[in-house]
């Protein structure tokens, strides 16, 4: 009998992450009682409400700060093919993003630090424990 070859599907990059915070007992109350009243489906949904809020109360200061410091906005991909045209280029580069990196499973910690001369990320860092070890001292 023929064995049917599976096909593993690429790991998907989570769409959140999951933070703590600490609140006094009146502001969580209060927050209780606009779930309660309907306002909210949930804290969460107050919590992600109250940010974006914000976020866009100083979303042109963002835009400035994004555009000054030459900052990708979002979700970056650093793949092998890319690190190795730069090694192969003998460029180092430097990456700074605010939202999401995630380093290709498939870069090595060498290939990494050959190529990496800085790491910037306002966000999440998603990379093997290797590689994070090898750019420990240039990710800031």
């Amino acid at each position: 009998m023929a064995k049917t070859p599976t096909r593993s599907t690429p790991a998907r990059a989570p769409e959140s992450e999951k933070i703590t915070i600490n609140l006094g007992f009146v502001d969580l109350g209060q927050i209780e009682l606009l779930v309660r009243e309907g306002f909210y489906s949930n804290r969460s949904d107050f919590i992600r409400t109250a940010v974006r809020n914000q976020i866009e109360r100083h979303a042109d200061t963002v835009r400035q700060i994004v555009v000054r410091k030459s900052v990708d906005l979002g979700l970056r991909n650093i793949t092998r093919d890319e690190l190795t045209t730069a090694q192969a280029a003998g460029q180092m580069l430097d990456i700074r993003v605010l939202g999401l990196v995630v380093i290709a499973p498939d870069v090595t910690a060498e290939l990494a630090r050959d190529t990496i001369s800085a790491l910037s990320v306002l966000g999440t860092l998603q990379a093997s424990d290797a590689v994070k070890a090898a750019l420990a001292d240039r990710i800031s």
